[in-house]
């Protein structure tokens, strides 16, 4: 057999990569899992759009050597297949590479370790020029001092300086580059604020991560209001090829119960919608959420929901993880097992919505309305007939009986479920005015028992009524009544 060797043309493969897909946002949280690979406490992103604009991502991490720093250069410098650290937010050997050059065609790299700064750089254009890999080693003074941002690099014991320089993706169809990349850098914060949450807000037993932009500190964005009374159900673990997956769903506080704040924070009233579903952490770090991954569609009465799903890198390969970790897909043990959280989870949800965060009253309680299945698999409510207020007609003239059925029948056939339905989604609380209060109550159950022929029947009926909706939401008036008062 023969073999000849086919490397790729370096001028092609380098600009085809560029197209992968990576937006601004996800370009610089790809470098910042660089920073949390090294161990960094802080990384710093500066950008500046005048003149010579560039981006640059500094951390204090345990930066490289030269050897390392060249390593990392490298396309495909990592087999994804590899056992890698359990810190460790790469897979590919690729992020560092693609994501930066998916935005510039000048990517300068510079590491300090043991007092020693290296600096190399992939310029696109030279590149071209050469028609080779040709790296860039920049070792004089002069051509050291002339890459922004080296200063501050400087003044770290350890850490990696990125830059990025040519900005030309990011500068097509712009008229104001400097208004525009402000813009851009609001998107990267609420990003960054938000895949990195958990590392932000120093979760135990992660080593917290402070970023900033221009100076001023990131704060994180916690889909699930973990400081609040969000309802939190019992986590579930699995097992997959020896490796642990956690899952722990939540249900966040009805939107009344939430400050403006809070629902600026969840995205606003249209975010909150969109971001129900599953939040995917690989190694705490957020890759893919919103979604419910074609398991249930997304609808009002489940926006409330959102699951929590731990992956560790182990099991990249199921997950079918991209390489700019925007997408991952469960594997079928894991779909199987979430398919049952997720009908739980989206009754939960449904209930703080339409009991307002109450819990939904006792089986035994005997309630005025009953839920059926119907033979065609969907739900239909009638009135209870045994309710104790219902019972009352039994010994009435069957011409009263018929007449009270009748009106029974219509009340069934007349609710307003369509109405009912938009009032219950809408985002302010569904109050009903009509509610009885407490002197209506005792003026009807007053009119009940002066009805019945004998003590023992009134205190039947009180026994039975203590346990009927609406009385058992008025215990103090029963137990006066039992207790011989105006009996």
């Amino acid at each position: 057999m023969k073999t000849i060797c086919l490397p790729p043309y370096a001028p092609t493969l380098i600009e085809s990569t560029r197209a992968i897909g990576y937006t601004l946002e996800s370009a610089i949280a790809d470098i910042v899992d660089n920073s949390v690979s090294a161990s960094a406490s802080c990384a710093e992103i500066f950008f500046f759009p005048i003149g010579d604009s560039y981006i640059a991502i500094l951390d204090n991490g345990c930066g490289m050597n030269a050897g390392e720093l060249e390593t990392a250069m490298r396309y495909g410098s990592q087999n994804p297949n590899d056992k890698r650290a359990a810190t460790d937010l790469g897979r590919f050997g690729l992020g560092l590479k693609t994501a930066s050059l998916s935005q510039c065609r000048t990517l300068t790299v510079a590491s300090k370790k043991d007092g020693n700064i290296e600096v190399r750089r992939w310029d696109i254009d030279y590149v071209v020029k050469t028609g080779e890999w040709s790296l860039i080693v920049l070792e004089t003074e002069e051509e050291i001092n002339a890459v922004p941002r080296i200063d501050n690099l400087r003044e770290f014991e350890s850490g990696t300086l990125v830059v990025w320089q040519n900005l030309d993706r990011l500068k097509v169809g712009e008229l104001n580059f400097d208004c525009s990349m402000g813009r851009k850098m609001d998107d990267v914060r609420a990003h960054l604020s938000l895949v990195f949450h958990r590392y932000l807000s120093g979760e135990t037993g992660l080593k917290k991560l402070q970023i900033k932009m221009n100076g001023t500190a990131i704060d994180y964005a916690d889909p699930f209001l973990t400081r609040r009374n969000t309802q939190v159900m019992a986590d579930e673990e699995l097992f997959i090829e020896d490796a642990k997956v956690v899952v722990r769903p939540y249900i966040l506080p009805h939107i009344s119960n939430l400050s403006a704040d809070e629902i600026d924070k969840l995205g606003g009233k249209e975010g909150l919608r969109k971001s129900q579903g599953f939040y995917v952490y690989r190694n705490k770090r957020l890759l893919v959420w919103g979604t419910w991954f074609r398991m249930m569609r997304q609808s009002e009465l489940s926006k409330l929901a959102r699951i929590q799903v731990d992956i560790p890198n182990d099991l990249d390969s199921l997950w079918t993880l991209d390489i700019k970790k925007s997408t991952a897909v469960p594997p079928e043990i894991v779909r199987n097992n979430l398919e049952s959280i997720i009908e739980r989870m989206a009754e939960r949800s449904k209930q703080t919505w339409v009991f307002r965060g109450k819990k939904e009253t006792n089986d035994s309680v005997v309630h005025i309305w009953q839920r059926f299945k119907g033979t065609q698999g969907g739900f239909f409510y009638g009135i209870n007939r045994d309710h104790p207020l219902v019972e009352m007609f039994l010994d009435a003239p069957p011409q009263i009986r018929r007449n009270v059925e009748a009106l029974l029948k219509a009340i069934e056939n007349g609710i307003p479920l369509n109405q009912l339905y938009l009032d219950l989604t809408s985002e302010k609380p569904l109050e009903n005015e009509t509610e009885v209060t407490a002197n209506e109550i005792e003026s009807m159950l007053k009119l009940l028992i002066d009805q019945m022929p004998s003590v023992a029947a009134k205190r039947e009926l009180l026994d039975r009524l203590s346990v009927s909706d609406p009385f058992v939401n008025y215990p103090k008036i029963i137990e006066r009544y039992q207790n011989g008062g105006d009996l």
